[in-house]
């Protein structure tokens, strides 16, 4: 009775190793609503959908490698990269039952553009580069955050264009609603703060600001608002909002 089972146990194992990841990617890509991709090619195990889009926005090229032995403890995980223009993503990425998604190994290069992130400011302009070590994500919520986000050559084009600097903030994560130390990369600000990252989902921005020699005069005069600085010519500011 037994040698029929195990028999049939290994023929199972067999066509899951063997034939499962050879089957063409197009055949079992899922097709959730508002998720489209122009084509597929390559498998199961290694393979890529050209012309991604989601909820009508033009995502990129994505491509994927499984980690097929990663399934034995419950993850679908697999080495994903995005490309959209001038977007450059790549991260190990792993869906577990019940557990959210994980990225770990995050490297991102993406512009401030309206037309690649909807919700950025239009007057606001830079590069944004992340690495991080590891994003978790769990009931549509951000709950873990570790590594270092950087913004290059921010402009302000309201009026004429102002140069803003540049600017990191590093998430040494653990638990909690990810919280994140701020400060400049040299420019017209001098600035140290913190950055929360809570659950509405949405932001918490506080810290201190003040003007280097040679900040643009319109810059300097926008941080009067602020209120008056200390003796060392430093400004709190707090600011707040959803994403």
């Amino acid at each position: 009775m037994r040698r029929p089972l195990w028999i049939a146990l290994l023929a199972a194992v067999a066509f899951a190793v063997i034939v499962l990841p050879r089957l063409p990617a197009r055949w079992v890509f899922p097709h959730p609503a508002g998720i489209a991709c122009a084509s597929i090619d390559g498998t199961v195990w290694s393979g890529s959908c050209s012309g991604l889009t989601a909820q009508g926005a033009a995502l990129g090229d994505l491509a994927w490698d499984l980690r097929p032995a990663r399934l034995l403890t419950g993850e679908l995980a697999a080495h994903v990269v995005l490309e959209h223009g001038p977007v450059r993503a790549r991260a190990d990425l792993a869906l577990g039952l019940g557990t959210g998604i994980t990225l770990r190994n995050v490297l991102a290069d993406v512009p401030l553009d309206p037309a690649v992130i909807p919700r950025a400011p239009r007057a606001l302009h830079g590069t944004v580069h992340a690495q991080l070590e590891l994003l978790r994500i769990a009931h549509g919520a951000l709950t873990e955050l570790k590594g270092r986000i950087e913004a290059h050559d921010l402009t302000q084009s309201s009026g004429r264009v102002t140069s803003l600097g540049s600017y990191a903030v590093v998430f040494p994560g653990g638990s909690g609603e990810p919280a994140g130390s701020v400060q400049d990369l040299g420019g017209p600000l001098a600035v140290q703060g913190t950055l929360r990252l809570t659950g509405a989902p949405g932001y918490e921005l506080e810290g201190e600001v003040a003007p280097r020699p040679g900040a643009a005069p319109e810059l300097v005069n926008s941080l009067q608002f602020l209120g008056t600085p200390d003796a060392l010519g430093r400004r709190p500011f707090s600011m707040a909002g959803t994403y």
